[in-house]
């Protein structure tokens, strides 16, 4: 995937992905929390399978793009650049994680490792999102700070499940993938 041309099966991996991250993000279960409607879904494994697949832009973009059409047609629409956003910097640091650490990539740690980077980002991005919210009600820094720091729990469940899904989905996906495009 050298080439600055995009394939048309890399495009039509990039639909798959957003479609199954629109899917996977409707499988929910929601959470109770302080700040906004959280809840437990299968967005993020699919969009960091996305981004292990199809490299930093395509896969984030395609995640992006899964998780804007999943909250315009679920009345989150205020919030979809958001998450496209997110989805960037997730992939960024999923990416990052991966070109540090790929002299490893035969290692059974390798990808919860990488996995956890992006977890990490993940986290600091709905704290960041969740404290801006809570600041734009009028509520002091503390308590922003608070109740931000609160629904995290949520964020975590998330991304420990992501971690653990894509151990195990990475290889079967990465094969099915490598011999689409190639």
């Amino acid at each position: 995937m050298t080439s600055t041309r995009w394939s048309i099966k890399e495009t039509t991996l990039m639909g798959l992905f957003a479609a199954l991250t629109v899917v996977g993000t409707s499988i929910r279960v929601p959470l109770p929390a302080l700040v906004g409607n959280p809840f437990f879904h299968f967005g993020l494994p699919i969009l960091s399978l996305a981004v292990l697949t199809l490299g930093f832009f395509k896969g984030s973009l395609a995640g992006g793009i899964g998780f804007a059409i999943f909250d315009i047609l679920n009345g989150f629409a205020a919030e979809a650049p958001y998450f496209v956003l997110e989805s960037f910097v997730v992939g960024a640091a999923l990416s990052l994680a991966y070109s540090r650490l790929q002299k490893y990539d035969d290692n059974v740690w390798f990808i919860p490792t990488i996995m956890f980077f992006a977890a990490i980002a993940k986290i600091i991005m709905t704290f960041l999102k969740n404290l801006v919210i809570q600041l734009m009600m009028g509520n002091t820094f503390g308590v922003s700070a608070f109740a931000s720091f609160s629904t995290l729990y949520i964020t975590v469940i998330n991304a420990i499940a992501a971690i653990i899904i894509v151990s195990l989905l990475y290889k079967p996906v990465k094969a099915l993938t490598s011999k689409m495009l190639y």
